[in-house]
């Protein structure tokens, strides 16, 4: 299956239905992107639409893997960073391919196209990310180039008894 990656494309009700419905896949399949099973894509469209209203008012981009439907399968946020201080870098959020397509390389595709979205823009040395611990994401990420730099211990509560680390890392573009 051959994706075909876009960044800011226009957002239709059709892609908005189709990024809800494949951020719910990914999360139903066990997949860290902000919410835990079982969820329906409409308890994630008030998250999705924040990002997307960050995309509309240029604070952030949508890098976008379809399918050859059109069909979203994997997607990420990269996020400006709107401090002062802060404005060498950018964030990337909700990292997420779809359930078919893990081990199929397509998720260091989705990295290359986030970190080239982010390179293209003017004075961005670097992409700082977040994950939840406990699923071997470190491994992932590391593997693409990123560098843990912090760890928070049991901040993420994804059940009554299961804590989760979040871990922080860092990927120099210069």
């Amino acid at each position: 299956m051959s994706i075909q990656y876009s960044v800011d494309p226009e957002v239709t009700p059709e892609l908005t239905d189709g990024l809800l419905r494949l951020w719910a896949d990914v999360t139903n399949a066990g997949g860290a992107v902000g919410y835990v099973p079982p969820v329906v894509p409409e308890e994630i469209r008030e998250v999705c639409a924040g990002h997307l209203a960050q995309v509309a008012a240029g604070e952030a981009h949508l890098v976008l893997g379809t399918d050859a439907a059109g069909d979203p399968a994997a997607l990420a946020f990269v996020h400006r960073n709107s401090h002062r201080l802060m404005r060498h870098w950018v964030g990337l959020y909700r990292v997420m391919v779809h359930p078919s397509l893990q081990g199929t390389g397509e998720g260091r595709r989705l990295m290359a196209a986030c970190e080239e979205t982010a390179r293209s823009a003017e004075g961005i040395r670097a992409i700082r990310l977040t994950c939840r611990g406990g699923l071997g994401l470190e491994r992932f990420y590391e593997s693409c180039g990123y560098k843990e730099v912090g760890r928070t211990p049991e901040a993420i509560r994804v059940a009554a008894d299961d804590f989760r680390d979040d871990v922080l890392f860092w990927r120099p573009l210069a």
